[in-house]
C-alpha cells in the first residue's frame, strides 16, 4: 500500500477521483439549493393564497376581490382522472406486449422506438397535434381534447415502465409457470405482471404526476373556462392554464390565487412522487 501511494500514477488517479467527488457534491449542492429556494419562495407566497374560498368559489372577474379556483380544480381533476383511466390500461397492455414479443417481431420493435420518441417529445407538440387532429375539426375547445392530449403524454410513461419492470422478472419463475401447463397469456398477466405490480403502479403514479402540471397542451385543447362547468365537450377550466394567466395579470388578487394554485399543484405532484417511491416501492425480483 505504501509503495502504491508513492506511485505517481496512483497519486494522480487519487487526485482526479477526489476532484470528481468534489465537483459532483458541488453540483448536487447547487441543484438542491436552487430547488430549496424555489420551494421556499412558493411556500412563502402560496400559503397566503390558501383559503377556504379557493376551494368553494370560482375564478373571479378582472379587478374584483375574493374568488377561488374551484372550477379550475374540478376541471383538472376531471381531465387528469379521465386521462389516467385511459392511459393506464393501454400503457399496461402495451408494456406487456413489448415485454412478451419485443424481441420476436419488427412491429414490437417499432412500437418501442415510437414510445421512446413520444417520451422525449415536447408537450406543446402533442398539444398542437391534438389541436390539428381534433379541435380544428370539431371547431371548439373541450375537456375531451385536453384529455386526449394528456393521455398521449401519459401512455408512453406507463408503457416503458411496465416494459422495464416485466423484464426484471427472472426466467426461472416464468419457466416454472410454463412447466405447470399455464398458457402464455396467463403467465404474462397472472404471474409476470403480478410479480411487479408495485413497479407498474409506480409508473402509473409517475405518469399522473407528469400530466398534472402540463400547461402547453391544454392551451391548445381545453383552453379555459372562468365559470364552473362539468361539460367535457366544452372549454374547461384547469389549474395550469389559470396559473399561467393569473401569474402575468396586473391584479394582486389574481396573482395571489396563482401562487396558491401553484402550491397546490406542486405539493400534489410531490405527494405522488413520494407515494411512488415509498408506498409502491419494490425491490428487483430475485
Amino acid at each position: 500500500m505504501i509503495n502504491a501511494m508513492r506511485n505517481p500514477v496512483y497519486r494522480k488517479r487519487v487526485r482526479q477521483h477526489r476532484l470528481g467527488i468534489l465537483l459532483s457534491v458541488l453540483a448536487m449542492s447547487i441543484g438542491l439549493a436552487a430547488l430549496a429556494w424555489i420551494l421556499w419562495t412558493l411556500v412563502v407566497n402560496g400559503v397566503g393564497g390558501l383559503t377556504a374560498a379557493m376551494f368553494t368559489h370560482d375564478t373571479p372577474a378582472p379587478g374584483t376581490e375574493g374568488g377561488g379556483l374551484r372550477n379550475a380544480i374540478v376541471g383538472s381533476l376531471m381531465m387528469v382522472g379521465l386521462s389516467t383511466a385511459i392511459s393506464t390500461p393501454i400503457g399496461i397492455f402495451a408494456g406487456i406486449y413489448l415485454a412478451e414479443y419485443g424481441d420476436e417481431n419488427k412491429f414490437a420493435q417499432v412500437t418501442r422506438f415510437v414510445t421512446d420518441i413520444m417520451l422525449s417529445a415536447p408537450s406543446i407538440v402533442i398539444g398542437l397535434f391534438v389541436y390539428a387532429l381534433y379541435v380544428a375539426n370539431v371547431n371548439h375547445f373541450s375537456g375531451y381534447a385536453g384529455t386526449i392530449a394528456l393521455s398521449l403524454i401519459a401512455v408512453p410513461v406507463v408503457v416503458r415502465t411496465t416494459d422495464n419492470m416485466l423484464r426484471l422478472v427472472p426466467n426461472s419463475l416464468l419457466e416454472a409457470a410454463f412447466a405447470l401447463g399455464a398458457p402464455r397469456w396467463k403467465v404474462a398477466t397472472l404471474v409476470r405482471l403480478r410479480a411487479v405490480k408495485a413497479g407498474v403502479m409506480t409508473g402509473v403514479l409517475l405518469a399522473l404526476a407528469r400530466i398534472a402540471g402540463e400547461t402547453a397542451p391544454l392551451l391548445f385543447t381545453a383552453l379555459n373556462n372562468p365559470f364552473f362547468s362539468a361539460d367535457m365537450n366544452a372549454p374547461m377550466g384547469n389549474l395550469p392554464v389559470v396559473i399561467y394567466n393569473f401569474a402575468m395579470s396586473p391584479y394582486d388578487n389574481w396573482r395571489n390565487l396563482a401562487w396558491g394554485g401553484a402550491l397546490i399543484v406542486t405539493f400534489s405532484v410531490l405527494l405522488l412522487n413520494i407515494l411512488s417511491r415509498t408506498v409502491f416501492s419494490q425491490k428487483t425480483p430475485n
